[in-house]
């Protein structure tokens, strides 16, 4: 028997191993390697090529969602798949954009990701038809430098110190943001970045 190659990607520890060792239990599954965030899960990629990345979306260094794009961009062939809490349809969209197989709950049954993962294996995607419905009505007016300098924001960054992160002028975060504030209908860049989240676009 083939065996399904998969790797992890979860910064909180305890959910690592237990999601590990749950799917080293299945016959046809291995887990190939283990990552905290989402740069190294691309770097473990790059070296593992596993069949199937498994991610969470809200990691370190790089989002989940940010993951599929790098590995949809790069051509790696893998499927991603993603296991979170947020049941946001802003979240969903831009993770099909990204060319994401799978979008499941962390709260749904062990023996579902499971079924999940060989479905996305055998060509087929697993998403919450709820959640496609919603995600299709609401469409995500950022731009991907908009929303990371909403982020930033959303960390307690100053323009100044965003404008050093992104490598990009004081002046031109300043404009993103105002665009930001603009599109989504808040008084300031943190409303903004409050709005953005709860939606699921950040």
């Amino acid at each position: 028997m083939k065996k399904i190659n998969i790797l992890i990607a979860e910064d909180q520890g305890m959910l690592l191993g237990a999601l590990s060792a749950l799917l080293d239990l299945e016959d046809d599954f291995h887990v190939v390697a283990k990552a905290a965030d989402g740069a190294e899960a691309l770097q473990l990629t790059k070296e593992h090529q596993p069949d199937v990345v498994l991610t969470d979306i809200e990691m370190p260094n790089m989002t989940g969602i940010e993951l599929a794009q790098h590995i949809q961009k790069e051509a790696l062939n893998c499927k991603v798949v993603i296991l979170t809490t947020f049941a946001r349809a802003g979240f969903l969209r831009r993770a099909m954009e990204a060319g994401v197989k799978g979008y499941l709950l962390k709260d749904a049954p062990s023996d579902e990701l499971a079924q999940a993962l060989r479905r996305v294996m055998n060509g087929g995607k697993v998403i919450d038809p709820e959640l496609v419905v919603e995600a299709w009505q609401d469409v995500d007016p950022l731009t991907d430098k908009e929303r990371k300098a909403l982020r930033l924001v959303a960390e307690g960054m100053s323009t100044e110190n965003i404008a050093k992160e992104l490598y990009l002028s004081h002046g031109t975060i300043r404009n993103y943001l105002s665009n930001a504030v603009s599109k989504l209908h808040a008084n300031n860049s943190i409303e903004a970045a409050r709005i953005a989240r709860q939606k699921g676009w950040l």
